[in-house]
C-alpha cells in the first residue's frame, strides 16, 4: 500500500512541475505576445504619421506661445500707426 501512497506523491509532483512549467511558458508567450503587439502599433503610428502626445502638446505649446506674440506684435503696430498718423484729419504742418 506504500506504493500507492508514494505512485500518488509522485503523480502529483509531475502534474505540479508540469503545471508550473506551462505557467512560465504561458508567461513567456504572453510578454511575445506584448512585444509584437508593441511592435504592430508603432508601425502603425510611422505608417499613418501620427504623433505621440508629448509633440502634440509641445508643438500646441509653441503655437500658443506664436500667436501670443503676432498678438503683441499686432497691436504695437497699431499702436505706431496711431502715433503716426496725423490727428487732426488735415495735412501736417511743417515749418520752412
Amino acid at each position: 500500500m506504500k506504493d500507492q501512497g508514494s505512485g500518488r506523491g509522485r503523480v502529483m509532483d509531475d502534474l505540479a512541475g508540469m503545471a508550473g512549467g506551462a505557467f512560465s511558458v504561458l508567461t513567456g508567450i504572453r510578454a511575445e505576445i506584448e512585444a509584437i503587439a508593441k511592435a504592430q502599433v508603432e508601425a502603425v503610428v510611422r505608417r499613418f504619421d501620427l504623433v505621440r502626445r508629448e509633440e502634440l502638446d509641445a508643438a500646441m505649446d509653441v503655437a500658443r506661445r506664436a500667436r501670443e506674440q503676432a498678438e503683441d506684435l499686432a497691436a504695437r503696430v497699431e499702436a505706431l500707426e496711431a502715433r503716426s498718423t496725423p490727428k487732426s484729419g488735415g495735412k501736417s504742418s511743417s515749418k520752412s
